[in-house]
């Protein structure tokens, strides 16, 4: 089932693309997108596919500075509030979801770290994290995956947006050949979130 909406939060309406299984889903895998694009970035539609496909829902969320129409995003701590509220909304819709796992690509991975604790997410998958600005190793944005809670990573080899070390709770997998758009092999992007959401039991089958 698809299902496409708004939810109101303090820096206005974010848009709510939802799709779930044929089946009751117990897990909810909630994702934003980067800076500047937008939740139909092929990682994302592949994941979407690929975690609907193992019996989990899946809640792709546009920030309101791009339903607006605005590339340039706004503020981190706008972000997080946003964000949170969603996430709040989202949990008042769907009762029966025991399981929250939050993520995204690029800025939305930063996003759902930086809340994970706040929303009570179970667990984060992070796509192309931005681990320091291309050409700043030294202004390292490795802090924000320490949640303690169980993150997998997935960041291409060639990414000049840097890759993160692995650490306690926190799994790396590194895409061969994939520059920060992870575009190359969007499915197999896909399988790897996939297969890490069945070891961590967060889908049903």
């Amino acid at each position: 089932m698809r299902h496409s909406d708004e939810i109101d939060t303090p820096r206005g309406p974010a848009r709510i693309d939802t799709d779930l299984p044929a089946g009751p889903a117990s897990t909810l895998l909630v994702v934003g997108h980067g800076a500047g694009g937008g939740v139909d970035a092929p990682d994302l539609l592949a994941v979407r596919d690929a975690v609907v496909d193992a019996g989990a829902g899946v809640v792709r969320v546009t920030q309101p500075y791009r339903v607006a129409g605005r590339r340039a995003p706004a503020p981190a701590g706008q972000l997080d509030e946003a964000w949170t509220a969603v996430l709040a909304a989202l949990r008042e819709r769907h009762p029966t979801v025991s399981r929250w796992v939050v993520g995204g690509r690029s800025s939305g991975a930063r996003v759902a770290c930086r809340t994970a604790h706040a929303v009570g997410a179970a667990g984060i998958v992070a796509l192309a994290f931005p681990l320091h600005p291309p050409g700043r190793p030294e202004r390292s944005r490795a802090d924000e995956l320490r949640t303690g809670l169980p993150t997998l990573v997935v960041n291409g080899d060639r990414d000049p947006f840097g890759v993160p070390d692995p650490g306690p709770g926190v799994e790396v997998v590194l895409r061969p050949g994939e520059r920060h758009d992870l575009r190359r092999d969007p499915a197999g992007t896909a399988a790897v979130v996939r297969d890490w959401l069945r070891a961590q039991s967060r889908v049903s089958r």
